[in-house]
């Protein structure tokens, strides 16, 4: 394998990553630490907001919530979640697109602790490769982001933050073993020491997989897998993952740096390759400098590597390596109390190299922004605007706005709208006798209503949103190429609400997504999106011990463009189980799928039916 962990630490030396900013007119502080975290969100407006003052629709996942789950991988975790639809190829490792309301898995920014993240030749992020085990915290931010984000910010914005870092001293590890000869372990430390913070965590996971195609009979292109000789045997997967960070706070200069890592071995089913050895790499650095408390000023730089050595029956076929390098510097300025402005210039460099040969291989993006924020009373505003210029598709400006209003008794309502884009990916435009160097940008707009009530234990929020998709790119059989052809609509509502009832934690929400294909007025569903989703999770300790379950329901959903194969809906049932042993050591069991349902999110690929786990996890108590 040609990749090593080793050369991530000479990485992050290089480099400083991004913590997020506060709000020019704030005091100045040390970077949050994850309990402060808890409370405000940053992916929303770029810069530190209270989650209770945040206009658009934004779920957060923390660290405690994801050991309270037991999930095992970052697909595992975020399914049935409000606006999500997932599409996985057999099981853990394999190929996982994200689809957020309704928008199409390349028309989602990916953040990690701040750097953009994403394959530039098929646009996709490998969420599947992203260590559950080594994340901090997640934000979802559902709706248009271009404004803020540029391309692809279509569907919306996922931004993962790595492991922080507490006062003091603090190790931890964590083993554990169940279903498919899968096992796993990690270690770590975290701390602070004065005005520094520092921290390491490594994780391994390993499983035997069980048959990714559901194909028995040699059929040519049988389907989503795409084999012509069925591969009955085990397809297993193995991750090497390490994260690393350091950091400085000098009053009015803070520096900070931070890398993650993490390299696979993935078995699947196919003919032209039928094993992959995989990199995910996100290093990234930070410089912030506040000279009062009315204005400070964030400089970052990062890189994201995302690369794939491919063999066939352990005969090595090719590779693929593309760098995605991104800079950028925001100003934030505090003009009165609670209205701020920021104003920024983003920079973006997308590089493939390969077996495959391109027209083109490199090109940049130069984008610059601004955003106003203000408060009045009642009210909030969010206005923001946003020039891209790409060398290969020209220039393109978005914006957005948005509106809220609180009411007496914790209730608001909001409105927003935006438009967004997403540029043509390297395959798209430039793949031999594939890409179409003429493509032009999609375009969308959408339109969006909420209304929220928080009173004491009960947190509710209703989103309703209509996007409207201009010059989508598909398959044009007229000239044999990708063309701006096709036309969607897609509308729907999200419902969540948390709360507690009788001791115990419940966490729900419920989705209805109507999409339409509106080229040539054929009104047909776009793919692999489920009409209907919910989640519910319920939580409850008893003394040291504590219970929990989760369970997902998804509707149907057609795995093809023309709706001629239809996929049943499913409904999951995960029941999980925790006993604090001591202050430090906790025993955790989980049993997935208990009613061991049969069902599948792209035709004739299995998903694992009942499956077990058993973790055994170290951390001090603070």
């Amino acid at each position: 394998m040609r990749f090593r962990l080793a050369p991530l630490a000479a990485a992050v030396a290089l480099l400083i990553p991004a913590l997020s900013a506060a709000p020019a007119h704030a005091e100045a502080a040390a970077p949050p630490q994850a309990k402060d975290l808890d409370q405000v969100v940053v992916t929303a407006t770029r810069t530190l907001l209270d989650v209770d003052a945040v206009l658009a629709p934004v779920e957060v996942i923390d660290r405690d919530a994801i050991e309270r789950s037991q999930a095992r991988s970052l697909p595992d975790l975020l399914a049935g979640r409000a606006g999500v639809s997932l599409a996985n190829q057999g099981g853990t490792g394999k190929l996982t697109t994200l689809f957020l309301r309704g928008a199409e898995s390349d028309h989602i920014v990916v953040l990690v602790d701040g750097i953009r993240v994403g394959s530039p030749t098929s646009g996709l992020v490998s969420l599947q490769n992203l260590p559950v085990a080594l994340i901090e915290r997640i934000e979802i931010v559902r709706g248009p982001r271009s404004s803020l984000y540029g391309s692809e910010a279509i569907g919306g914005v996922i931004q993962i933050f790595t492991r922080r870092d507490a006062a003091g001293w603090a190790p931890r590890m964590h083993i554990g073993g169940g279903s498919h000869g899968a096992h796993e372990y990690g270690v770590g430390f975290a701390g602070r020491e004065g005005r520094a913070w520092f921290g390491a965590d490594y994780a391994f996971q390993r499983t035997e997989g069980f048959n990714a195609c559901d194909v028995a009979e040699p059929t040519p292109f049988s389907g989503g897998c795409f084999i012509s000789t069925p591969e009955p045997d085990l397809d297993g997967y193995v991750q090497h993952a390490l994260s690393l960070r350091t950091g400085i706070d000098l009053g009015h200069w803070q520096l900070s740096a931070q890398g993650l890592r993490s390299e696979g071995e993935n078995d699947f089913d196919g003919d032209y390759s039928n094993r992959s050895e995989t990199l995910q790499q996100v290093v990234g650095g930070s410089v912030r400098w506040r000279p009062s408390d009315t204005a400070q000023f964030k400089l970052t730089a990062g890189r994201n590597v995302d690369a794939s050595d491919q063999f066939n029956h352990g005969t090595y076929i090719g590779f693929f390596d593309t760098d995605r390098d991104s800079a950028g510097l925001q100003g934030d300025f505090g003009l009165a109390r609670d209205h701020l402005l920021s104003v920024g210039v983003d920079w973006v460099r997308d590089r493939v190299d390969g077996d495959t040969v391109y027209v083109t291989d490199e090109r940049d993006n130069r984008a610059a922004f601004a955003q106003y924020q203000a408060r009045a009373g009642r009210h909030g505003l969010q206005a923001a605007v946003r020039r891209d210029d790409n060398e290969q598709f020209g220039g393109h400006t978005t914006g957005s706005l948005a509106w809220g209003l609180d009411f007496a008794g914790g209730w608001r309502v909001s409105a927003g709208w935006g438009t967004a884009f997403k540029a043509p990916t390297f395959n798209e435009l430039y793949y031999p006798f594939f890409g179409n160097p003429d493509l032009r940008p999609e375009e969308s707009e959408t339109a969006e209503l909420g209304v929220g009530w928080k009173n004491g234990t009960v947190d509710l929020r209703l989103d309703a949103f209509d996007t409207r998709v201009e010059d989508l790119i598909a398959f044009d059989a007229a000239i044999g190429l990708p063309n701006n052809v096709e036309r969607a609509r897609m509308r729907g509502a999200e419902l969540g609400i948390a709360t507690d009832v009788a001791d115990w934690q419940v966490a729900a929400s419920l989705s209805w997504l109507d999409t339409r294909n509106r080229t040539f007025n054929t009104d047909l569903e776009l793919p692999r999106r489920a009409r209907h989703g919910a989640r519910v999770e319920l939580d409850r300790a008893f003394g040291d011990l504590r219970i929990g379950l989760t369970g997902i329901a998804e509707g149907p959903r057609y795995d093809d463009v023309a709706n001629t194969m239809r996929l049943a809906g499913r409904a999951t049932l995960d029941l999980r189980a925790e006993y604090a042993l001591t202050r430090a050591l906790t025993l955790q069991g989980r049993v997935a799928n208990v009613f061991d349902r049969d069902y599948e999110t792209v035709a004739f690929y299995n998903q694992p039916g009942r499956e077990w786990f058993v973790t055994l996890r170290y951390a001090p108590a603070d």
